[in-house]
């Protein structure tokens, strides 16, 4: 396939460019500088852009965006406002949204929602992923919302990890981790192999 990753020199974006490159799809990799990712096509791209969404995305099968909601200060209308930009161009375009979300999305096991009890110096941001989440939920939009979690970092690529819905995963200590290397096969895996259309699902070891 031809994907167009949006925020492919982030640290999650850029390996999903290495993943999708190491199963031979070809990769335009969109950030506002354009700056070049491994041997993908680079374009310099601003993602509320809508005009400018739609038309990069007319030669790619599938439209992936890999973007933290962190350029204005304010998480909140951040996320609302490249999440509506999104929403826009995918109802334009007509193909299928795959979108790199937050863990604060999930819900512990009695339903609370995580986003409520992160750190504070996380919150603002989780909350505004989830509300991001929930503004694709209530359009038309093919989308689907794949949250990390707890803790996504570089690391190994081992493929070995748990995949789940809502559910936010720990392992028998009580930690939720997962590298950015193995998110990214998850991702690819998901890409490939669409097993989650109009919903979010998470993978952790």
């Amino acid at each position: 396939m031809k994907l167009l990753i949006i925020g492919a020199t982030g640290m999650i974006g850029s390996r999903l460019v290495a993943e999708a490159e190491s199963r031979g799809h070809t990769v335009v990799a969109a950030s506002r500088k354009g700056s070049a990712v491994g041997n993908a096509q680079p374009l310099p791209l601003e993602v509320t852009d809508v005009e400018a969404v739609v038309a990069a995305a007319q030669t790619v099968d599938l439209v992936i965006t890999a973007v933290s909601p962190r350029s204005s200060g304010n998480a909140m209308d951040d996320a609302l406002g490249y999440g509506g930009a999104l929403i826009e161009a995918a109802s334009q375009i007509g193909k299928r949204l795959m979108v790199v979300g937050g863990a604060g999305t999930l819900n512990l096991l009695d339903g609370t929602p995580v986003a409520d009890v992160v750190p504070e110096p996380y919150r603002d941001e989780a909350k505004a992923m989830r509300a991001m989440f929930e503004m694709l939920a209530q359009s038309t939009a093919d989308f689907t919302f794949m949250a990390p979690a707890g803790v996504i970092e570089p690391g190994e690529r081992t493929g070995v990890f748990r995949l789940g819905q809502r559910e936010f995963l720990t392992d028998d200590e009580g930690n939720s981790r997962i590298s950015a290397e193995d998110y990214a096969v998850a991702f690819m895996d998901e890409v490939e192999m669409p097993k989650h259309p109009r919903q979010v699902f998470t993978a952790a070891y």
